[in-house]
C-alpha cells in the first residue's frame, strides 16, 4: 500500500500530508533548513599556472608566427641578397630593400621570445612564487629590457662606428647586426614552442639556445672583422671593440635579468 494512495482524492492534487512535511525536528528552536548549511565534500586543490594554459600568450605566438611568415613573403628578396653576401663584403654601397623594414618585427620578435623564455625559466625553476600575480607584467618588465639591450647595442655601434670607421661602413654594420638578430629570433622560435607544448626537456632547450648564442656570435664576430678590421691586419682592436660591445653588454643584461628576478620573488 502506497502512504499516499489514500491522501490523494485527485491526480492533479500534489500536496503532500502534514507528516511529510513537518519532521521530528520542526519545533526545534535551531533549525533553520533556509540557510545555507556549508560546502559539502572536500575543496580540491586549484590547478597551477602554465603558460601552455595561457590563450593570451598562445595568440600572441601565434600572431608572431603568421607575422613571420608574412615577413618572409615580403622580403625573401631582401633575405636571399642579404645571405648570398654574408661571406663577403661589397666594393660599392649595396643597395636596401625597402622590405628591409620588415625587419624591425624579427628583432622584436627576438626580444619577445627572449622575454617569455626567461619567464617560462624563472617560474618553473627560479621561483614559483612572484610578486605579481598575472604573468604578463613580468614578461613586459623583460620584453622591455631585451628591447632597451638591443637597442642601446644599436645606438653605442652607431656612435662607435661614426667616430672610427665612417657612416657607410656604420650602415652597412647595422643592417648586418639587425639582420642577425632577426634569425636568432627565428632559430628561437621553435625552442619556444617545443618547450612550451611538447614539453621538450629543459636540459636540450638550454643547449640549443647556447648554441644559438655562440653561433650569433661568431657569425657577429666574423663580420666585424671583415667589414672593419681585415684590411687593417690588426687583432687586439677587434677584441677591445668587441669585447667593449658584445661581452660586456650580455654580462649586464644578465646580471640585470638576475636583479630583476631577486626583486620579484616573494620573500616569505
Amino acid at each position: 500500500m502506497i502512504p499516499l494512495q489514500d491522501s490523494i482524492e485527485s491526480p492533479k492534487e500534489v500536496s503532500l500530508p502534514l507528516y511529510y512535511r513537518e519532521s521530528f525536528f520542526a519545533n526545534d528552536s535551531l533549525l533553520h533548513p533556509e540557510l545555507p548549511g556549508g560546502q559539502l565534500g572536500v575543496a580540491g586543490d586549484p590547478v597551477p599556472y602554465t603558460v601552455r594554459s595561457d590563450d593570451a600568450i598562445t595568440a600572441l605566438l601565434l600572431f608572431c608566427f603568421v607575422m613571420a611568415l608574412v615577413v618572409f613573403a615580403h622580403s625573401r628578396q631582401y633575405i636571399t641578397h642579404q645571405l648570398k653576401d654574408f661571406f663577403y663584403v661589397r666594393r660599392h654601397e649595396s643597395y636596401i630593400h625597402p622590405s628591409s623594414r620588415f625587419q624591425l618585427f624579427l628583432n622584436v620578435q627576438t626580444c619577445l621570445l627572449l622575454a617569455i623564455a626567461t619567464f617560462y625559466y624563472i617560474n618553473r625553476y627560479a621561483s614559483d612564487t612572484l610578486v605579481l600575480d598575472r604573468p604578463y607584467g613580468i614578461i613586459a618588465i623583460y620584453f622591455g629590457l631585451f628591447l632597451a639591450y638591443f637597442s642601446v647595442k644599436v645606438m653605442a655601434y652607431s656612435a662607435v662606428n661614426n667616430v672610427f670607421f665612417g657612416s657607410k661602413k656604420n650602415k652597412q654594420w647595422i643592417g648586418i647586426f639587425t639582420f642577425i638578430t632577426s634569425l636568432e629570433g627565428v632559430a628561437l622560435f621553435p625552442a619556444v614552442m617545443l618547450q612550451i607544448y611538447f614539453n621538450l626537456p629543459l636540459q636540450s632547450v638550454v643547449y640549443y639556445l647556447i648554441f644559438t648564442l655562440v653561433l650569433t656570435k661568431i657569425l657577429t664576430f666574423y663580420k666585424a672583422w671583415i667589414i672593419f678590421f681585415k684590411q687593417i691586419g690588426v687583432y687586439m682592436q677587434i677584441i677591445l671593440y668587441l669585447c667593449a660591445l658584445e661581452i660586456i653588454p650580455l654580462l649586464a643584461v644578465v646580471g640585470t635579468v638576475v636583479l630583476i628576478t631577486d626583486h620579484l620573488k616573494v620573500i616569505f
